[in-house]
């Protein structure tokens, strides 16, 4: 049972790294997510996964990638966010996999396809349980208008979603991945400004990241009751497993939005920043500060994502 929740929970991890920091500016063709032991780096035209074995040494692999998104009807406005997110959903289940075999060598303790397919349908489950209806039924509870229900509705998604990543940060082996994420984010960000990529280098930068997924699921939040707010009104009076329902069949409508305003304000300079500066806050908690044997593995992972040349 411990060994489930752990997977589960790392697969949630890989829900909240959706877009793993992605960027689609050909100058800056990086991003990355956090992996058991480990980094997942995305460059140009490899993924790159750095994992750290039990006997110390780094394992390194990369595989090609390509996006769907770089032909009609995938890169339309809108739809493009959804395409990405199964795409990103897809790649991270398959580097947390293989990082689960490279890392738990020595503990015999393999995620195999079964554990994968269980984790990732209790985390559908959990994501419908906790961040859909849990705050839908406190709401219609707390609030008598539509319109402080869907906002208290959007706020107790918020809570309970901060909540819910403060208390499995506690756990150490999430704790872990928490500061495998802070090395890439270091890692990406010492890139991005120029820096000689030395782990002593990484571990200067900081380990906030303006394109991280967490930021992303925040303005999804506020995105959803936008979204939401017509829908409990022509629905109002229906059975609340109606109501359930069409907020989950509205996700990819949210999903689709919320990515095309992050990508809109990580290309507005300054100003985006500000709008999406009190989102960046939310990093303390999915990040921690990593190691120098940490951030070593994150710059073999994207110096494999980069097919060499990164490490000087």
């Amino acid at each position: 049972m411990y060994n489930l929740l752990k997977k589960l929970n790392l697969c949630f991890l890989i829900v909240i790294n959706l877009f793993a920091d992605d960027s689609e500016d050909k100058k800056i063709p990086v991003g990355g997510q956090a992996v058991i032991e480990g980094v997942l780096m995305k460059g140009k035209n490899l993924w790159g996964l750095a994992v750290r074995k039990p006997s110390g040494d780094i394992f390194k692999e990369s595989w090609p990638h390509s996006s769907r998104t770089q032909r009609m009807p995938y890169k339309l406005l809108f739809i493009r966010g959804v395409v990405i997110m199964c795409e990103m959903m897809a790649t991270g289940f398959k580097a947390l996999s293989r990082s689960a075999e490279i890392a738990l060598e020595e503990e015999n303790e393999k995620m195999t396809f079964k554990d994968i397919l269980l984790s990732v349908l209790l985390a559908v489950f959990a994501v419908g349980g906790l961040f859909i209806a849990l705050p839908l039924w406190l709401a219609g509870k707390i609030a008598v208008t539509p319109l402080y229900v869907n906002i208290t509705e959007g706020v107790l998604r918020a809570i309970i979603f901060i909540g819910y990543v403060a208390v499995i940060g506690l756990w150490k082996d999430i704790r872990e991945v928490f500061r495998y994420h802070g090395a890439e984010h270091k890692t990406i960000n010492a890139f991005e400004h120029g820096l000689k990529m030395t782990p002593e280098n990484i571990m200067t930068c900081s380990r906030i990241h303006p394109r991280c997924g967490t930021s992303f699921l925040l303005i999804a939040v506020i995105v959803s009751i936008i979204i939401f707010s017509p829908i409990k009104t022509l629905i109002a009076g229906e059975s609340f497993i109606l109501q359930v329902l069409a907020r989950i069949i509205l996700i990819p409508v949210v999903i689709g939005i919320s990515y095309e305003v992050i990508r809109l304000a990580s290309r507005t300079g300054k100003i985006g920043f500000c709008i999406i500066a009190p989102f960046l806050s939310l990093q303390f908690l999915t990040t921690r500060e990593p190691n120098i044997k940490q951030a070593e593995v994150a710059l073999i992972s994207l110096d494999t994502a980069m097919n060499g040349g990164i490490i000087q």
